[in-house]
């Protein structure tokens, strides 16, 4: 198998033309394409290990990514299960409808993720027909090591099940993506036969997935100029890029693709996605917004001032934090340590800041405090890109209360701690059974602390206002607290992830009243596996579900064994105070699903 990047240097040298990506990469033209921002945070990036997402939830992210200015979103599987379905649905319904602020009025693409056979086809199709614009996106591998292994189907079946699969999808509607899967370890030659018969079928984008991270810049953009150069009908497509960070390229090899053709790129907040992740949304248009030369599209309609809002309320919703020394939205990402540099910032901010902090939303460090004003308040809010909230009196002023009343212990309120209340209370929507409503703990250290106990005191108020108190013994006040609140609510609930982050310190000292955030997951201590359609095309009953992305998962709010998993957060300047209001928030989720399952 000939390697892409040769493939197009041959082409390219046989028409004495420089290649699509050299003549892209120092080009001054004034005259750019349009570039399709295509999210799949709520797809791809749902299948991160630990990520879980509420029908709510999922509902929020997609308005949340209409505002920043997303083209098309990736919604979810809705075969993967009927929660699955409902939230594309609901998303459909609203995120698929929004106008305001958009680019021209248009509103945001809805898409579905789809195999290549009817029954996937017709359920995506279900849910994403909602919106305006819809898409229907399908694939099939098309690597030798997959049809042979996986799928159990030779290469001609695969032209002709995609060929056939793309044109029922194109007798629903118009907007068809195709993936060939793994594309990066395909034969060039078969590749090419297999585009152009999708293309004939009526598909009308390619998408051309690393779908294992396996390829390096040149390679993958040689790909796209070898296959637009060859493809009959290439022009009459948009190209895609779909790429995974297992070499920590995939943000590279997106780039390199669109300065060879490419004019999709799909992408996550926060490189969410299967095992290492997806392109990051951030790193790509900023990259295009900071060095735009080198580049001949544009990505009109991204307000990148909502991308720290975005990144944030992604992070509060999976439960997966945002490393510090990530790009463009870490909490690094603008800081300054070294003196030297320092130095160079307080003297010109462009000496080491290529990108300034106001221009992804992540503003500066303005502090508000208990004395604070509803309108102060309400500015900053806007300045960080939470506009929509600073615009609704209600969720303003539910907002100023609980930042007073944290301001009251930690006596001033950075914009780190402004952002994790808006994502404390953004958790917290969706039906509340249990509230805190008291707690008192009492712990004793023996033995230099090797020797720990605690008894915790919790007074909890139902959904119908009744308040109920109990008290629990166990290891530490924590997990006294959780025994406690466990004795209320009676539900075999089990604690299957805990992670502690410091936020920010305050006035009185470094770090001594710092507002502390919880994220945890639970599950049923009895949870079943959830019944998914194992069906494939090809009559191989395979039991699995092939993924564009490279994995063979597929449920949504659910981890590798199919039990459904629940994300809580909570704020304080209590520790135990936060993992009683993020355990109490995951508990609720649980209790929800189960109600909706129940009714349904």
């Amino acid at each position: 198998m000939r390697p892409f990047g040769s493939l197009a240097r041959r082409i390219a040298q046989q028409s004495r033309r420089p290649s699509p990506r050299s003549a892209a990469a120092f080009s001054t033209a004034t005259e750019k394409d349009r570039l399709v921002i295509f999210d799949t945070t709520c797809r791809d990036g749902e299948q991160s290990p630990g990520a879980a997402l509420t029908e709510l939830e999922k509902v929020d992210i997609c308005k949340q990514l209409s505002r920043l200015g997303v083209d098309v979103c990736e919604a979810g599987f809705p075969i993967a299960s009927e929660g699955d379905f409902q939230a594309v649905s609901q998303v459909a319904k609203t995120a698929g409808v929004m106008t305001e602020g958009r680019y021209e009025g248009r509103p945001m693409r809805i898409a579905g993720l789809s195999r290549a056979n009817k029954k996937d086809i017709e359920r995506c199709y279900n849910a994403v027909k909602h919106a305006p614009l819809h898409r229907i996106h399908t694939f099939l591998a098309s690597s030798d090591i997959h049809l042979e292994h996986k799928l159990g189907i030779t290469r001609a079946r695969c032209v002709e099940l995609a060929s056939e699969m793309v044109a029922f999808a194109k007798s629903l509607t118009d907007d068809i993506e195709f993936s060939p899967e793994d594309a990066g370890r395909s034969d060039p030659a078969f590749l090419a036969e297999l585009c152009t018969a999708v293309i004939e079928a009526g598909a009308t984008t390619i998408n051309l997935p690393d779908t294992v991270g396996y390829t390096v810049p040149d390679e993958y953009a040689g790909m796209f100029a070898y296959l637009i150069a060859e493809v009959p009908g290439a022009s009459n497509v948009i190209w895609s890029t779909h790429c995974h960070n297992d070499l920590g390229l995939a943000t590279a090899n997106s780039l390199a693709a669109v300065q060879s053709g490419a004019r999709q790129v799909e992408v996550t907040l926060n490189s969410l996605g299967e095992r290492a992740g997806n392109t990051s949304l951030e790193e790509v248009v900023m990259a295009l917004r900071t060095r735009p030369h080198l580049f001949p599209v544009h990505c009109t309609g991204i307000d990148t001032k909502q991308i720290m809002r975005t990144s944030r309320m992604v992070a509060t919703y999976t439960g997966i934090a945002v490393q510090a020394n990530k790009a463009i939205v870490g909490a690094n990402a603008f800081a300054h340590e070294s003196g030297i540099h320092q130095h160079g910032v307080l003297k010109h901010a462009a000496t080491y800041e290529i990108i300034t902090p106001e221009s992804v939303g992540a503003g500066s460090e303005l502090v508000l405090g208990k004395l604070s004003g509803k309108a102060a308040y309400k500015q900053r809010l806007i300045e960080l890109g939470f506009e929509s909230i600073a615009n609704d009196e209600e969720q303003l002023v539910k907002l100023v209360e609980g930042a007073k009343a944290v301001a009251d212990q930690k006596k001033v309120i950075s914009d780190d701690d402004l952002r994790t209340l808006l994502g404390v209370a953004m958790d917290s929507q969706g039906p509340i059974t249990w509230r805190l409503h008291r707690l008192h703990v009492a712990g004793d250290a023996e033995d230099e602390g090797k020797k720990v106990s605690a008894n915790a005191m919790v007074t909890l108020v139902n959904k119908d206002g009744e308040t109920i108190t109990d008290t629990a013994m166990g290891a530490g006040p924590v997990d006294a607290t959780f025994k406690a609140i466990l004795r209320m609510i009676e539900l075999p609930v089990k604690l299957t992830a805990y992670n502690v982050t410091k936020i920010h310190g305050g006035s009185g000292g470094p770090g001594n009243d710092a507002l502390a955030s919880i994220v945890l997951r639970v599950q049923r201590q009895d949870a079943q596996p959830q019944p998914h359609d194992t069906s494939f095309p090809g009559g191989q009953g395979a039991m699995f579900f092939p993924d564009k992305g490279g994995s063979d998962s597929v449920a949504a709010m659910s981890n590798t064994s199919g039990m459904p998993i629940f994300v809580g957060t909570g704020s304080s300047t209590d520790i135990v105070v936060a993992s009683a209001q993020a355990y109490l928030g995951a508990v609720n989720k649980l209790i929800a699903a189960e109600e909706a399952d129940a009714s349904s």
